[in-house]
C-alpha cells in the first residue's frame, strides 16, 4: 500500500501524470531500446512498438494501478496484476529488468515533465512504480515455480500444418528434446518465437486451440497479420517438419472448476481459447449447461466452425448460436440459431448466474461487457482475454 507520505501526492499529481503518460512511455522506450537494443530481440514486439500499442497499454496500466492505490488503499488490483504477470511470464521477464525499466522510464517522466517533478513527486511515483514491480515478480517468480522445466524456451517440431480458412493456420506441434512438457490449461496461450527476415527473434502469443492438457502436444491456430512480422512467416515458410521454440503455458483467462453455466463469447480468432475450453469439456464428458456464441464476417472464415461445432454437438447441454456479417444461403447445421449482423446478447436467453469468457477484437468485448453488465450478469463473473497488449485500461486519446 502506499505510504501516508506518498498518497496526497500521487493523489495531487496522478491528473497530470495521468494525461501526460501518454506522451512519455515513447520517450521511455526510445531512451531504454537505445541503451538496452538487446530487449527487442526476442522480448519486446517491434511490431507493437510501431503502431504505439505496447505504449499505450504500459501507459493504461501504470494509470490504472497508481488510481487503484489511491481509491482503494491497502489493496492492489489483483486481476491486473495478474493478467499482465501471465504476459510477463510468457515472455521469460526476469526481476533484474526491472531495474532497467525504472531507469528510462523515471527519466522520461523528468524529461517531460521538467520542474513539476519535485524530490517529493519522484519519491511517490517510485514508491507506485517499485509497489507495481514487486508484485509482479512475485506472480511471475510464482508462475516459474509451476513450470515442469527450468526454460523459458524449448524445442517444438510442426507434425501437422492445415489451412482452416484463406487467412488462417492450425499448427500441430510435438516435442523435438526431452525437455519437460508443462500442461497448459483450457484457455491459456503459448508464445511463439521465430527469427524474422533480418534474423530478429520476435515472439507473439497464440492461444492453444486444442489439446491445452496434453504433454505431447501442442496446438494453436494464427490468423495471418499481413502488417505483423510473425504470422505472415508462420503462414508462408514453417512447414511439417520444422521445428520452433514456444514457451511454457500461460494465460489466467481459463477453465474453472464447478459445475455451473458457462457463456462463451467469441469474435473472429477470438474463437481459439472458446475453441480449446469446449474441446476439455467434450472430451472430459461435461454435463454443464454451456452456451456458445460467436461473430464472424462469414461462415468460410470462421477458423474453427469444425472443431467447435463438432464439440458442442458432444455435449449434452450446449448450444451454440452465431451471428453473421455476411449471412449465409443455407441454414447452419449445428447452431441453434445463426443470425446476420453484429452480436447482441438480448437475442438469447442467457443462463442464471452463468460465468461469461469473452475473447474477441476489443471493441467487440467492451461492447458485450457492457450488455452483460445490463442484463444482471456481474462484472466479477465476466473474463476477457487480449491477443498482444492489453489495451482496455490504454488512454482513449
Amino acid at each position: 500500500m502506499l505510504s501516508d507520505t506518498a498518497r496526497p501526492v500521487i493523489e495531487a499529481t496522478l491528473p497530470i501524470v495521468g494525461a501526460r503518460i501518454g506522451e512519455i512511455t515513447p520517450v521511455f522506450y526510445r531512451k531504454m531500446f537505445a541503451a538496452h537494443p538487446e530487449l527487442l530481440n526476442g522480448v519486446f514486439s517491434r511490431a507493437n512498438q510501431a503502431n504505439g500499442e505496447q505504449r499505450k497499454a504500459l501507459a493504461g496500466a501504470i494509470a490504472a494501478f497508481a488510481t487503484h492505490l489511491v481509491q482503494h488503499p491497502g489493496t492492489l488490483p489483483e486481476a491486473v496484476l495478474s493478467r499482465i504477470a501471465h504476459k510477463h511470464a510468457s515472455l521469460g521477464i526476469t526481476e533484474d529488468q526491472y531495474p532497467i525499466v525504472y531507469r528510462y522510464l523515471f527519466e522520461a517522466i523528468a524529461e517531460d515533465l521538467g520542474d513539476a517533478v519535485t524530490p517529493e513527486v519522484a519519491s511517490a511515483w517510485s514508491e507506485v512504480y517499485w509497489l507495481m514491480a514487486d508484485a509482479l515478480i512475485k506472480i511471475e517468480k510464482g508462475l516459474y515455480s509451476k513450470q515442469a522445466n527450468n526454460v523459458m524456451w524449448a524445442s517444438w517440431k510442426v507434425v501437422e500444418k492445415t489451412a482452416t480458412t484463406d487467412a488462417t493456420v492450425t499448427f500441430v506441434l510435438e516435442p523435438a528434446d526431452d525437455t519437460p512438457v508443462t500442461p497448459g490449461l483450457p484457455g491459456q496461450y503459448v508464445s511463439v518465437r521465430i527469427p524474422v527476415e533480418d534474423g530478429l527473434l520476435q515472439a507473439r502469443q497464440y492461444s492453444l486451440s486444442a489439446d491445452a492438457e496434453s504433454t505431447e502436444r501442442r496446438t494453436f491456430t494464427t490468423k495471418r497479420n499481413d502488417g505483423g512480422e510473425v504470422s505472415p512467416i508462420l503462414h508462408r515458410k514453417v512447414e511439417v517438419g520444422d521445428v520452433v521454440e514456444l514457451s511454457n503455458p500461460y494465460g489466467d483467462v481459463t477453465l474453472g472448476d464447478g459445475d455451473g453455466p458457462l457463456v462463451l463469447a467469441s469474435a473472429g480468432i477470438g474463437c481459439t481459447p472458446s475453441a480449446s475450453i469446449l474441446r476439455s469439456l467434450a472430451a472430459g464428458g461435461s454435463d454443464r449447461e454451456v452456451l456458445v456464441l460467436h461473430a464472424e464476417r462469414s461462415l468460410d472464415a470462421w477458423a474453427l466452425s469444425g472443431q467447435m461445432l463438432g464439440d458442442v454437438e458432444r455435449i449434452d447441454d450446449a448450444e451454440l448460436h452465431l451471428w453473421l456479417e455476411e449471412p449465409s444461403d443455407a441454414p447452419v447445421e449445428g447452431t441453434a440459431a445463426a443470425r446476420a449482423g453484429f452480436m447482441r446478447l438480448a437475442d438469447v436467453a442467457l443462463p442464471e448466474d452463468a460465468d461469461l469468457y469473452l475473447c474477441g477484437p476489443l471493441p467487440f468485448m467492451q461492447k458485450i461487457r457492457s450488455e452483460a453488465i445490463a442484463l444482471g450478469i456481474p462484472a466479477r463473473k465476466i473474463r476477457y482475454e487480449v491477443f498482444g497488449p492489453d489495451m482496455w485500461l490504454a488512454p482513449s486519446n
